[in-house]
C-alpha cells in the first residue's frame, strides 16, 4: 500500500439553517469529524475537496458551479500516532486545507467511511468535534442562523 501524502482538505459542510454534519469516524468512534481527506497525487486540494464529499456522503457537488468555498486557510497539526503509519517515516506533521460548502440537509447521505452522521447546531459541532482546526473552521465559516 502507497504511503498517504501529509496533505489534506477539511470540508465543513452545513446546511440552509446552519446545522452542521460531522461524522463519526470507523477506526475511533469517540472521533467526530468533518469531510476531511488526503491529497492524492497531482490533486489540488479543491479537487480533493470535491472528491471527498462525493466519496464520504454521497453528493456530488459541481465544481464548475462553485459549490465548495476555499477559504485559502491553511492549518498544520500533528498527526495523531496510531495513524502515522501510514506515511512516509519520519513524518510527523500534516497540512490542511480549510473549505465549506452550504448544502440541502434534505439530500441522502450515503456513508462509505463512517459510521454515522448527524446535523448538529454550530455550538454542538464545536463542542463535539475532535480537531482543535476543525472545531475553528466550524467558528469561523458557518454563519449564524439570524444572518439568514
Amino acid at each position: 500500500m502507497p504511503f498517504k501524502r501529509p496533505e489534506s482538505a477539511l470540508v465543513v459542510l452545513y446546511d440552509q439553517h446552519c446545522r452542521v454534519l460531522i461524522l463519526q469516524r470507523e477506526d475511533d468512534p469517540a472521533f467526530w469529524q468533518s469531510v476531511t481527506g488526503t491529497l492524492e497525487l497531482n490533486e489540488d486540494p479543491i479537487e480533493t475537496a470535491y472528491r471527498e464529499v462525493w466519496e464520504e456522503t454521497g453528493i456530488r457537488l459541481q465544481q464548475s458551479a462553485n459549490h465548495i468555498v476555499d477559504h485559502k486557510l491553511t492549518n498544520q497539526y500533528e498527526i495523531r500516532s496510531q495513524w502515522r503509519y501510514r506515511y512516509p517515516a519520519g513524518t510527523r506533521l500534516n497540512t490542511e486545507h480549510v473549505f465549506s460548502a452550504r448544502i440541502n440537509s434534505q439530500l441522502p447521505i450515503v456513508l462509505s467511511e463512517h459510521l454515522a452522521y448527524k446535523w448538529v447546531s454550530k455550538a454542538e459541532a464545536i463542542a463535539t468535534l475532535w480537531s482543535p482546526s476543525n472545531r475553528e473552521a466550524v467558528e469561523r465559516f458557518v454563519p449564524e442562523e439570524n444572518k439568514w
